[in-house]
């Protein structure tokens, strides 16, 4: 029988992946929450337009209303938002009332430890730690960052139509660290085996495509495009500046933001927490070692078809 599914937000780059994942799998009974608010976006629209059942509910609306939306559910997955990380306590509190069997909290980032090395761990490690105090079988999924953001732009500008963030060429400290990386495609693929799978209850488990470093991603790029790419180095990574910035504005989005980047920079270049002897050492299972079957999309293959026009810039409206 089917696993019926709650999904939260499946408009996101990573919820949508997710969907696809699930849908591509099969044996799962897939419906969606969407906040009022949202209910008459286009990209909600053609959700429902493909004959996926939505759920209105607010997070923060009353309590019984939100146990109501949640029963019947056998799985909840949340990739919601990187600044509403906190809301997901009332979901879970309430996912444990209506009988939850699995609750997949907003994980989906690089690997690294709570205690004020990234802001959005430490959010994410507060849903966590409710999720156990509640007894509520869980199962967390990290899947380092993804390879739609981790490669460098061409002095020619052939690549610049799928990238987030040009001019890209800077390497971080001294471009040495590896980090575990996954094609933004794969994601729901990998939790489509996770959350079905025993083994991974009340786990922390991580995915990858591959594993690299920034000097073999810039090296790898220069080779298959024939450009040679100048490259600037930043040692400095500018936490500190980013953490006065956000103190002074808490509201402020744009600080947030700045936040969040020079911390993931700082935790995957200078730490080295992305790897995976870190994982291991936090005691994650390896979702390679899992599923030796799944073939997940190598980062050669996903610069090829950068190269050949055939890229997605993920952030482009």
């Amino acid at each position: 029988m089917p696993q019926k599914v709650l999904l939260l937000g499946a408009t996101g780059h990573t919820g949508s992946s997710i969907l696809d994942g699930l849908i591509e799998y099969g044996n799962f009974s897939i419906e969606l929450f969407v906040r009022p608010s949202s209910a008459d976006k286009p990209a909600v629209k053609e959700l429902a337009d493909r004959g996926l059942p939505i759920r209105l509910g607010d997070l923060d609306g009353p309590f019984e209303n939100l146990v109501s939306l949640l029963s019947g559910f056998d799985l909840v997955i949340s990739a919601i938002d990187a600044s509403s990380q906190l809301a997901q306590i009332n979901l879970a509190t309430a996912a444990k009332e209506a009988g939850v069997k699995r609750f997949i909290p907003c994980g989906f980032t690089t690997v690294c430890p709570p205690g004020d090395v990234m802001k959005i761990r430490d959010d994410k490690e507060e849903v966590y730690q409710h999720l156990k105090q509640l007894s509520l079988p869980f199962t967390v999924i990290d899947v380092g960052y993804w390879y739609q953001i981790s490669y460098p732009t061409l002095p020619s500008g052939r690549v610049d139509y799928a990238s987030p963030i040009k001019p890209n060429v800077t390497i971080h400290n001294d471009g040495e660290a590896p980090n575990l990386l996954t094609d933004l495609r794969d994601i729901g693929r990998f939790v489509a085996r996770i959350v079905t799978d025993d083994r991974t209850l009340n786990q922390y488990v991580y995915t990858y495509g591959d594993v690299l470093s920034e000097n073999q991603i810039f090296s790898m790029m220069e080779e298959r495009s024939g450009e040679k790419i100048e490259r600037k180095t930043d040692i400095q990574i500018a936490v500190q500046m980013a953490k006065k910035a956000h103190a002074e504005d808490p509201k402020a989005m744009n600080h947030l933001f700045m936040l969040y980047i020079s911390q993931y920079q700082y935790s995957k270049y200078v730490r080295c927490d992305n790897t995976q002897e870190s994982a291991h050492s936090l005691g994650y299972l390896n979702a390679r070692e899992l599923y030796p079957d799944f073939k997940p999309i190598t980062f050669g293959d996903f610069l090829t078809e950068v190269l050949d026009g055939k890229g997605v810039n993920p952030y482009a409206y």
